[in-house]
């Protein structure tokens, strides 16, 4: 069984009867924000970390890494 908390926030009384007079359930509109926030970040840190890994393998350079396998190679 998965383990919840309680989380709260504050809204004003107006939205608070709005969303009761149109039947939204709170929980499930809280739940599917919070992960699609959570989901959105992530993808934005994974992309953060691609682009500082392609940085560093900018760096490197082919010609040498080609010279050095092709000399592994033909010391066999």
């Amino acid at each position: 069984m998965t383990n919840y908390v309680v989380v709260s926030g504050k809204i004003p009384k107006a939205l608070k009867e709005k969303i009761k007079k149109l039947g939204i359930n709170i929980n499930r509109v809280i739940r599917r924000a919070l992960e699609e926030e959570v989901k959105r970040r992530e993808e934005a840190l994974l992309k953060e970390s691609i682009e500082n890994a392609a940085e560093i393998l900018r760096k490197i350079d082919t010609k040498r890494i080609v010279k050095s396998i092709r000399e592994d190679r033909e010391s066999r």
